[in-house]
């Protein structure tokens, strides 16, 4: 895969003022540089060794998120490299990233998965236990919870609204109950369902396929 130049200038200009996360999975560290060239300036990775790998070669300006299901014995290893996880998704992980961050004397930034369609193959919490995640994360001293991310089920993208509507309520509801964190952070919608999402309130898009292209095109 490489990267399609068109599409990130199109992309870039047409979620303002939202902020690209490029999905970058599937390429490499000189291909991520040339997203770079393009003005996008964020990057998504949901493998750890593969993140690793691209970390020590990239010398760019850029920033790194973790947007992937992160195992807790993973931790240890990103916690001072990104700036954003995304994918915080069950109690085990939070006492692993409050642990590994306090051990660092760092603050580390988040934000909450919430599987808001309650499918069995995402992961997430749901929304009646989000109330209690706020209570829980109060004692974690070293984390900051910028907001909340989820995925839209695999349907038509305009069948995608309600799912991104319920998420931006519940976003005001924590913030308005739990005012010590910035949630602030909406980070939904992707390549199929992005311009959805943007119109339901995302401050975050993480979009792989649309940038790419196949090398040989």
């Amino acid at each position: 895969m490489i990267v399609n130049q068109q599409a990130v200038y199109k992309i870039l200009e047409e979620i303002k003022p939202a902020t690209l996360v490029a999905a970058t999975n599937d390429i490499d560290e000189k291909e991520i540089e040339e997203l770079e060239k393009c003005g996008c300036f964020y990057y998504g990775e949901n493998r750890v060794q593969a993140f690793l790998e691209k970390y020590e070669k990239y010398h760019g300006k850029g920033h790194w998120h973790f947007i992937g299901t992160l195992q807790t014995n993973k931790v240890k290893y990103i916690i001072d490299k990104v700036d954003l996880i995304h994918s915080v998704n069950s109690y085990s992980l939070i006492d692993e990233l409050e642990k590994q961050a306090s051990k660092r004397d760092i603050k580390i930034h988040i934000l909450l998965q919430v599987n808001i369609a309650n499918e069995n193959s995402k992961h997430g919490f749901t929304i009646e236990e989000m109330n209690n995640v706020m209570v829980y994360i109060q004692k974690c001293s070293a984390l900051i919870v910028d907001g909340l991310m989820m995925m839209a089920p695999h349907i038509e993208a305009e069948q995608t609204r309600p799912y991104f509507q319920q998420t931006h309520e519940l976003l005001h509801k924590l913030k308005r109950d739990f005012p010590h964190h910035p949630l602030k952070e909406l980070s939904m919608g992707m390549s199929e369902d992005y311009h959805i999402a943007l119109e339901e309130g995302a401050t975050f898009v993480r979009i792989g396929r649309a940038l790419f292209k196949d090398e040989q095109s």
